[in-house]
């Protein structure tokens, strides 16, 4: 199938099932999907929102978290994974807010890649979630879907799905896209074992259509040894 008309598709299909799909990480603004998006590197959404609350209830602020250390940081998160790394992330990008963007969450991608336990991913979450901007944040879930779907080439790194997902995917759609995605690969698409029996992209999808074929192909007949 042409690669525009597979794209075209897919997206529809994801339009027509989840026409609002959205983050499940709970925030109010800039800030607190920032640190929100922080705490989850390898950790899962709904450990995050347990922990984010009390959190922010506490550090309301940039100049709140500034003021405090890692250590005293750690006690609120220390349930999530890398705690002592995150506590150090949150502290330091907090002091950076304040101290070189008056104490806002930057817009821009460079600007947010200087942040403390920011990478390329979270910051394009922030982008496209808070600022609206046409941004492919790619993480495990983004870069194995687009593989299995076919909507990428097997691309080998992060960076390679996100460029070939800008490429194709219309500037309007890239942010929902994103969550698209994610939701289809943490609850049908998943890492281990795939429910591609309840999936509706079973036509579309070029790793259904290999394992179907391996499934439904007869067996071979053993051979008789004689003696």
């Amino acid at each position: 199938m042409e690669k525009k008309k597979h794209y075209e598709q897919v997206l529809a299909w994801f339009q027509q099932k989840m026409p609002r799909a959205r983050t499940e990480l709970f925030y109010r603004d800039a800030y607190e999907l920032l640190v929100a998006v922080i705490l989850s590197s390898r950790c899962t959404d709904k450990r995050v929102n347990l922990v984010t609350p009390p959190l922010l209830r506490e550090f309301p602020t940039p100049e709140d978290l500034a003021e405090t250390t890692p250590e005293v940081v750690y006690n609120y998160i220390k349930s999530v994974s890398f705690p002592n790394n995150k506590a150090r992330y949150l502290v330091g990008t907090a002091k950076m807010l304040v101290e070189k963007f008056y104490s806002r969450v930057p817009e821009r991608l460079e600007d947010l890649l200087c942040l403390p336990g920011v990478g390329r991913k979270a910051a394009n979450v922030v982008r496209s979630v808070v600022f609206n901007k046409a941004a492919m944040a790619v993480d495990t879930h983004v870069y194995r879907v687009s593989n299995r779907i076919g909507l990428t080439n097997n691309s080998k790194t992060p960076l390679e799905t996100e460029k070939e997902l800008v490429k194709n995917i219309p500037k309007e759609k890239l942010a929902i896209a994103h969550h698209w995605l994610i939701l289809h690969g943490r609850y049908v698409c998943q890492a281990r074992k795939p429910h591609c029996y309840r999936c509706g992209l079973q036509t579309l999808c070029q790793h259904y259509s290999i394992i179907s074929k391996i499934v439904k192909a007869p067996k071979k007949p053993k051979k008789i040894i004689q003696s």
